[in-house]
């Protein structure tokens, strides 16, 4: 994503984990080799990630604050934080590797050397820059706060992250329209989304127990890799309104 003007530094939804992977916040000049690989994060890597982060930060602000507007709503823009150790917060406890909207103290955590992890494994797969694989946990995380602020839970957990990942979606759209998208980003936020997609689970063939094994991964899933990236292809092709009815019929 291109840089944007304005930097500022500073439960719902365990974020998007890389299987396997380990990050170290120190330079390192050595590889570890694991299966799977190992992707090695440097402390440059980590204030990079980080300085892109509190600016598309201010814009996800901008664009939602703007389309709460639109909608006769005033959008209570979330703080943001970043952490590496085990926190507490109003929520419960946050692990490391892993990123939360808290909505009691309308909060996103965000423990930034996972981020960076993201980041640097969808450049080594994709030939670029990868920051979409991080920025896209950002702007699904600020997806959690629009939904919920709008009103939208559901104990079906499945129902709120494809909502916070079509939001994404809408804000990858957003960034299209005010040229702030680069080539390759949209590649990039996928492959963060399917690295993170819960497995497909192996069904019976009994039809009553594989609609109990489908109906328990719903409650507690974020959706398998291919669900994750159609659920945010839907905002990047509809906008806003194709996640949220509130936003049918507003410009995004």
């Amino acid at each position: 994503m291109r840089p944007i003007s304005t930097i500022r530094g500073g439960v719902v939804a365990l974020a998007l984990a890389l299987s396997g992977s380990k990050v170290s916040a120190e330079p390192s000049t050595t590889t570890t080799t694991t299966t799977p690989p190992t992707i090695e994060v440097t402390s440059q890597d980590v204030d990079a990630s980080n300085q892109k982060i509190w600016a598309v930060y201010d814009a996800l602000i901008k664009m939602w604050s703007g389309d709460f507007q639109q909608i006769g709503e005033k959008f209570a823009a979330p703080g943001i934080a970043r952490y590496r150790m085990r926190i507490r917060t109003p929520c419960g406890y946050l692990m490391p590797e892993n990123a939360e909207y808290c909505a009691a103290n309308n909060t996103i955590y965000f423990d930034d050397v996972f981020v960076a992890g993201q980041v640097k494994s969808a450049a080594e797969a994709l030939g670029s820059d990868g920051d979409m694989a991080g920025l896209g946990i950002i702007a699904h995380e600020m997806g959690h706060a629009v939904a919920m602020q709008l009103g939208h839970t559901s104990r079906n957990s499945y129902e709120n992250e494809s909502t916070a990942d079509c939001l994404a979606g809408a804000f990858t759209l957003h960034a299209r329209g005010d040229g702030t998208l680069e080539k390759g980003d949209i590649e990039e936020a996928e492959f963060g989304l399917s690295s993170a997609g819960d497995p497909t689970p192996p069904l019976t063939g009994n039809e009553r127990v594989d609609q109990r094994i489908l109906a328990r991964l719903e409650r507690v899933g974020h959706g398998t890799k291919q669900q994750r990236v159609d659920n945010f292809r839907n905002g990047l092709d509809g906008g806003a309104g194709a996640c949220l009815q509130e936003f049918r019929g507003a410009r995004t």
